[in-house]
């Protein structure tokens, strides 16, 4: 049986993760790490047994509880991160603490105790922004790969590009064996109400406007989190030691596009839209080139971003509970 530890793992990519270890692996044993932050929710797990998982409260900041934790395992799948950009923009020293501090804590501490692979999770914005192209323009787009360098613009993916260069030098200096995954946006069930998806969506859903920063332009890869939380599957059972991986779901939107299909969905009016003050440094675009994960991994995104959508539309939907207790 392996044991793999999960940190953050109560969070919105971290349970979606863990649901599907346990579902997809039946030799395999989940630890949870999660400090419980405003993100991270045991409402999340509710349903989850406790024959093959095991929740610990912890701060992957503290090398003693992380040593606790790291007791009997063979693998790590670090997600346990500050990720949200506004909250960078008002104050960036939570992110500092939890990207890069707790990442070298969990790093070291796993490199003492002897843990046979780390993988880290990391974001496709650590490499900047791209060139605006509008996605439903015909010929070559210009993509992110593993070698484009890392040129962060906001504190958030700062921290995140700080973090991967801990993990890849801990594999340089170290001969640990590390795997960094960068994915594009994700999107899908236990998504906390603060992003671009389910914040439109509730709000919809309750009849208030839906904010939209700037002209609405700005361009992303969304990704659905089950074929993000496939990818770092596959990275950490058939990954090389001090490879990147990028995951992303071939599906380029502006925000617009995104949040007038969301009103489609749910057949309300477009006068809902309401276009606020762009934030600071907000990125044009991103799209990622998964090329090599397809190649060495046999990766590829199997949910299309319309089915994709309309399925978490109905989960916000139905799940209207949840929503609002981790939004009071």
């Amino acid at each position: 049986m392996r044991r793999i530890l999960v940190t953050g793992g109560a969070g919105f990519i971290g349970s979606n993760l863990v649901r599907l270890l346990l579902a997809e692996r039946d030799d395999v044993e989940v630890v949870n790490l999660d400090l419980l932050t405003y993100a991270g929710n045991l409402a999340n797990l509710r349903d989850v047994g406790p024959s093959r998982y095991t929740f610990i409260h912890g701060d992957v900041c503290d090398a003693d509880v992380v040593r606790r934790a790291l007791v009997g395992v063979d693998a790590v799948m670090h997600l346990a991160a500050e990720t949200h950009v506004d909250r960078s923009i008002q104050g960036g020293a939570p992110f500092v603490r939890t990207n890069v501090l707790g990442t070298h804590t969990m790093l070291a501490t796993a490199l003492e105790v002897g843990v046979r692979r780390f993988l880290h999770c990391s974001t496709d914005e650590v490499y900047g922004e791209l060139p605006w192209q509008d996605p439903d323009a015909p010929g070559p787009r210009e993509r992110f790969t593993e070698e484009t360098p890392m040129d962060p613009r906001s504190p958030y993916s700062a921290s995140k590009a700080g973090s991967d260069h801990f993990a890849l030098a801990f594999h340089r200096t170290h001969g640990m064996d590390v795997v960094v995954t960068r994915c594009s946006n994700n999107y899908g069930p236990f998504q906390f109400p603060e992003k671009l998806i389910p914040l439109c969506v509730t709000n919809a859903l309750e009849d208030r406007p839906l904010p939209v920063y700037g002209d609405g332009l700005n361009v992303r890869d969304w990704i659905h989190v089950e074929d993000h939380c496939r990818g770092m599957i596959a990275a950490l059972e058939g990954g090389t030691a001090g490879r990147i991986y990028n995951f992303g779901g071939d599906a380029e939107r502006t925000n617009l596009q995104v949040v007038r299909r969301i009103l489609s969905a749910l057949e309300k009016g477009e006068d809902r839209i309401q276009f606020v003050r762009d934030r600071p440094g907000h990125d044009r675009r991103y799209a990622v080139d998964s090329a090599r994960a397809r190649a060495e991994l046999g990766w590829a995104p199997l949910v299309t971003f319309e089915q994709g959508l309309d399925e978490t539309v109905a989960w916000y939907d139905k799940n209207r509970e949840w929503w609002r207790a981790v939004r009071a």
